[in-house]
């Protein structure tokens, strides 16, 4: 644990700050999608079918934003202002949700605020890599994610608490989440100073072609490779608060699953990263996906709500285990002048197929329950297994670790 704190002097101050904006735009959100799955089906009448299918355009579209604000950022030399943006627009989504009367208003919502989310995701992500040495690349990225993910577990524990107090009005609660979402985008802007970059003046009088992204490395196009088939094998979270409600949790208490899955999320993010660093990253990946295979069974199998809770768990351990690291192997293969465009790249393919694997994880609730969803996602992560065993026998060695 001493060489782990050690180890965190090298995380520049910056990322602790990105990792805190993150953190109180999740608490926001986390308020509002702790309680939106229920809310859209017992409130406004909608279908798990149309619970995939908003959950999967909404983050289809947060990746295919990523792609313009990423290379913008790279062309610019501009991070910090394309992510003011993107916390600023998300944050005046919030009080779209508890105006909401239809299904489509809540999908229109859901849509501006990961529009707001793929305009920030890839030059936040960008800036991380530009401040942080290489040999702590991996621990830069699981520090921000973990402290990112406590906001994801404190959003739905503060909702559990106002509708405790607010006698399960939901609406209610989501007019308190534009407060977190305000202290975000204060924080970002008072709090985060970009570094000069080199070649950001340059960058700013040659735009980079789209025809160079098809000459990135090999290496960048097989971390793509392996970010699909990891989208492929997981699906929204979403699923996992609609599976513990129908094991018998009351719904003011559903978003204490979210609470659940991001403490292990949080907590094994840091360390997770940081071994990363000393090995090669992929045998994280492979143990993820080990994980997911065997939370996907549990809670296709659970028979209790402590079975589905201990699914939960293990879905956690595996996001923890595998999200920073997948971010950090970004960073390792990207041009360093072209990394928001990088990002937006990778954030395009694996949020397209997110779309793809929430939706039919929506059909094949909606048509045959939820045991055969989660069946069906292990069986995604098995082969996923296999795909990644094939991978790492002929990638290039450059993608195992940071440079």
């Amino acid at each position: 644990m001493a060489g782990f704190s050690e180890r965190l002097k090298h995380v520049p101050r910056s990322v602790w700050t990105l990792g805190f904006v993150s953190m109180f735009m999740d608490i926001s959100s986390e308020m509002i999608h702790g309680l939106l799955p229920v809310f859209l089906v017992t409130g406004l009448g909608a279908s798990a079918a149309a619970l995939g299918l908003i959950d999967g355009i909404a983050e289809a579209t947060a990746a295919i934003t990523k792609v313009y604000s990423g290379w913008l950022s790279d062309r610019l030399g501009k991070r910090k202002l394309l992510a003011v943006i993107g916390y600023g627009l998300s944050a005046l989504t919030k009080p779209l949700f508890p105006m909401a009367s239809t299904v489509f208003e809540v999908m229109a919502a859901r849509f501006f605020d990961r529009v707001g989310k793929g305009i920030r995701g890839a030059p936040r992500d960008a800036l991380v890599a530009d401040v942080t040495p290489a040999h702590a690349r991996g621990l830069a990225y699981g520090v921000r994610q973990s402290i990112d993910t406590v906001g994801a577990f404190l959003g739905p524990l503060i909702a559990v608490g106002l509708m405790w107090l607010l006698a399960d009005n939901i609406r209610a609660v989501f007019v308190w989440a534009v407060i977190p979402a305000a202290l975000a985008v204060l924080l970002l802007v008072v709090g985060i100073r970009e570094p000069d970059r080199p070649s950001a003046a340059a960058v700013a009088r040659q735009p980079i072609r789209w025809g160079r992204i098809g000459a990135f490395s090999p290496a960048f196009w097989v971390v793509v490779a392996i970010g699909s088939i990891f989208t492929m094998a997981r699906f929204s979270e979403a699923f996992l608060l609609l599976r513990a409600q129908g094991a018998g949790l009351a719904i003011a208490l559903v978003p204490l699953v979210l609470v659940l899955m991001n403490v292990v999320y949080s907590l094994v993010s840091g360390p997770a990263g940081s071994l990363s660093d000393r090995v090669d990253r992929r045998l994280l990946l492979a143990a993820g996906l080990v994980v997911l295979v065997i939370a996907d069974l549990t809670l296709a199998l659970a028979q209790s709500l402590a079975a589905v809770l201990a699914g939960v768990a293990l879905w956690g351990l595996h996001m923890g285990l595998t999200q920073g690291v997948m971010s950090a192997m970004v960073a390792d293969a990207a041009p360093a002048d072209a990394r928001g465009t990088a990002f937006g790249v990778f954030n395009l393919v694996t949020g397209v197929l997110m779309l793809a694997s929430s939706t039919l994880a929506g059909g094949l609730w909606s048509a045959f329950g939820p045991k055969t969803t989660f069946v069906a996602g292990a069986a995604f992560a098995a082969t996923a297994g296999l795909a990644l065993v094939l991978i790492r026998r002929r990638s290039p060695p450059d993608i195992s670790s940071a440079p």
